[in-house]
């Protein structure tokens, strides 16, 4: 008798008994424990930690705080401040960034290049640096002072649509340089003027990019920190730095825990929200296989390219600010701050020259993109399979809302769950080094992965199935057509997770050993000291960290691969 082909050669059959599942998708499935361990090891057991102290204080669960701290007026001057400022902030960077979108993504004209990389760089300064950038425009002596906004809630606004602009460009911008452009040039050749073509045509179909960008804004504005903290003083505040002050100032972990709980809910429905209404719409996008040349600029297009002017102009106006100010010493200018960098004795407010923390920030980022990138690509693959079965394609789709669960907590909640429950054995780390890595790669990790998976389901399965036909096993089915498609973006995701890994400030500001610090940690300590020249030594750090994040960003963006999932 002549013994049939097995129709599932992935797969190992033992007389008698069940079929045992082999091969790629039993290994994936072995693999996965990897990151989850990770998980839950570092995020759901710190958060849980942190929660457990709130409403588990003497080992019996009580709510009573709850309906406490939600009554308190301060709280709900907060919680108003947070929805108030993220609503305008998102907004106001959608009125300017869609805008930009379209002409640094459909218009070619000398210098594009240069104009996305100058509106993505905001993205990966640190938010301490950012904030350091407004005060020192906004502050008396700066170039807009006279203006009188320091102090109000006028640069928290600001600073949120400068920092959340590459979030509306790359996401809308990459969706609209993929786009089918025939539908347009049909309205347009029936007479419909460019007006009516965007209203009915291009709106629709770059719907699903909008939600993801407004959800992401929003997302990034309400849990914003360094920005808050810096320029908001104690009169302005949002749910992410008033779990801080009740953390460290007051030690009331209730209150914090009871806004946690708040933030994450929040977060969480806002996402699933979004995540139902993008996918509905993206069943009716159409998308062309190739990127579409851009067409040069036409009268039409003028407004876009005004917005643009005035968007990269608020971009470079607080950079220039910053260097100019760092190079103001006394009544002249000179380098005495870059100087005092490298001196340990130059001011009694740290332990060590700044100089050593940025070899620490840049050991520490290193270390963390290594963790980030090996445990993005394994959650980028599983989330990106296809199961044919309902219950699988859930259990994809619920590890997918999993691995971006740290973009909705605070990093200050799991920054301080790290402390108290990482304090015994036989995961004692307070006073080892790994910890602050360990902790920046969680915050990295879901960008690596919104940067991978989008990419790894774009691979046509029919690819693979043509491979396997032609004797390929699994594996080399999958290596031969994934592969070649994940180069430039494994590096672009690399440089993505080192840049936010070297200006992570929440969660490191707890963790950060006194004789270790990094950057943002020690530019945070000399702008909370009185002095000239702690607020010099500040400027001119935040100089260094940010053309150091700039460079490295330069070089992602020649890497980007345009996905809708940049961010």
């Amino acid at each position: 008798m002549t013994p049939t082909a097995d129709p599932h050669p992935g797969r190992a059959v033992v007389p008698g008994r069940r079929r045992v599942v082999t091969g790629p998708g039993a290994t994936l499935g072995f693999v996965a424990l990897v990151p989850l361990a990770f998980l839950t090891v570092f995020f759901l057991l710190p958060v849980g930690g942190m929660l457990a102290r709130g409403f588990l204080p003497d080992g019996q669960l009580d709510l009573s705080g709850i309906p406490d701290v939600l009554g308190r007026s301060r709280t709900l001057r907060v919680i108003t401040f947070t929805l108030v400022s993220s609503l305008a902030g998102t907004v106001l960077t959608l009125l300017a960034g869609v805008p930009v979108a379209f002409a640094l993504y459909r218009l070619r004209f000398p210098g594009r290049g240069l104009l996305r990389a100058v509106v993505v760089m905001p993205f990966v300064l640190p938010t301490v640096v950012v904030g350091v950038m407004f005060r020192s425009l906004l502050s008396t002596g700066g170039p807009l002072g006279g203006l009188g906004w320091d102090g109000t809630w006028v640069p928290i606004l600001l600073a949120f649509v400068f920092f959340n602009l590459a979030v509306v460009v790359r996401t809308v911008g990459g969706m609209w340089e993929g786009l089918d452009r025939r539908a347009e040039e049909s309205a347009a050749t029936l007479g419909a003027s460019p007006w009516t073509v965007w209203r009915t045509v291009t709106l629709p179909a770059l719907l699903p990019a909008l939600i993801s960008a407004a959800t992401l804004v929003f997302l990034f504005c309400s849990t914003a920190f360094g920005v808050v903290l810096t320029l908001g003083g104690l009169r302005y505040g949002t749910v992410e730095t008033e779990i801080y002050l009740l953390t460290v100032q007051f030690l009331d972990l209730q209150g914090a825990a009871v806004l946690s709980v708040l933030q994450l809910v929040a977060v969480v429905a806002m996402l699933a929200l979004a995540s139902r209404a993008r996918s509905t719409r993206e069943q009716a996008l159409t998308r062309v296989g190739a990127v579409a040349a851009a067409r040069r600029p036409r009268r039409h297009d003028i407004p876009a390219l005004v917005v643009t002017a005035v968007v990269v102009a608020f971009v470079l106006l607080p950079v220039g600010s910053l260097v100019v100010r760092s190079l103001r010493v006394g009544d002249g200018w000179g380098l005495d701050h870059y100087r005092a960098l490298t001196d340990p004795d130059a001011t009694q407010a740290l332990r060590v020259s700044v100089t050593e923390a940025m070899g620490n920030s840049l050991r520490t980022a290193v270390d963390a993109t290594v963790l980030a990138m090996v445990l993005g690509l394994i959650v980028a693959v599983l989330v990106s399979r296809r199961p044919r079965s309902r219950g699988w394609s859930r259990v994809v789709s619920g590890l997918d809302g999993a691995f971006m669960l740290p973009l909705g907590i605070s990093a200050v909640t799991v920054g301080f769950g790290f402390l108290i429950t990482l304090d015994r054995g036989p995961l004692d780390l307070r006073t080892s080094p790994v910890l602050v890595p360990i902790a920046q790669a969680m915050v990295a990790l879901p960008l690596v992965v919104r940067t991978l998976a989008p990419v790894l389901r774009s691979v046509d399965p029919r690819q693979k199935e043509a491979a396997a036909t032609l004797g390929a096993s699994p594996w080399r089915a999958a290596w031969s057509v994934e592969a070649p498609v994940l180069t430039r973006p494994v590096l672009a995701a690399t440089g993505f997770a080192f840049a936010v890994s070297l200006g992570e400030f929440g969660a490191t500001a707890f963790l950060a050993r006194p004789d270790r610090p990094t950057v943002p940690v020690v530019i945070y300590q000399l702008i909370s000291r009185p002095g000239a020249d702690h607020l010099g030594m500040a400027l001119a750090a935040s100089v260094l960290l940010a053309l150091l994040t700039v460079t490295v960003m330069g070089v992602v963006e020649r890497l980007r691969v345009g996905s809708v999932g940049a961010f």
